[in-house]
């Protein structure tokens, strides 16, 4: 199993944004602006089944998340692995996540409106490191 390494955890553990590149249907990758957490194995990024970045994880578990430090742009982590999709736990993630990033209690009402809670399927999606890339001073 690879780790990330200590020299760049604080940067799942700050909430800097994310950017998470997945593969559409016709090959192109499609990047994401994310939010996400480590949950000391997989990195983890929530969002829907019907979003674009959503429906190309369910086709292709691939994806790749690159994290750059807002303090030195020169740092970053790129991590390239495969991608294991749940439901459960989603919302109160998805939560977490908003309380983290925002400060906010809840997405669906303070983030987004909450009739868009029942338009949607939330997901997990656990990204578990096959390859990380780090900064040329970190190699």
């Amino acid at each position: 199993m690879i780790t990330i390494p200590d020299s760049h955890i604080d940067l799942l553990q700050k909430p800097i944004h994310a950017v998470l590149t997945t593969m559409m249907p016709d090959g192109q990758p499609q990047s994401s602006l994310v939010w996400c957490d480590y949950d000391g194995t997989c990195v983890r990024v929530n969002t829907t089944r019907q979003r674009q970045k959503g429906k190309n994880m369910q086709a292709n578990p691939k994806a790749t998340l690159l994290l750059i430090d807002p303090n030195n742009s020169s740092r970053f982590l790129e991590i390239r692995g495969q991608v294991e999709i749940t439901e459960a736990g989603a919302l109160a993630h998805l939560d977490e996540l908003t309380r983290h990033y925002t400060g906010k209690r809840h997405y669906y009402g303070h983030i987004f409106p909450v009739e868009q809670k029942e338009k949607e399927t939330r997901i997990i999606c656990k990204l578990t490191p096959k390859k990380i890339t780090l900064d040329a001073i970190h190699k």
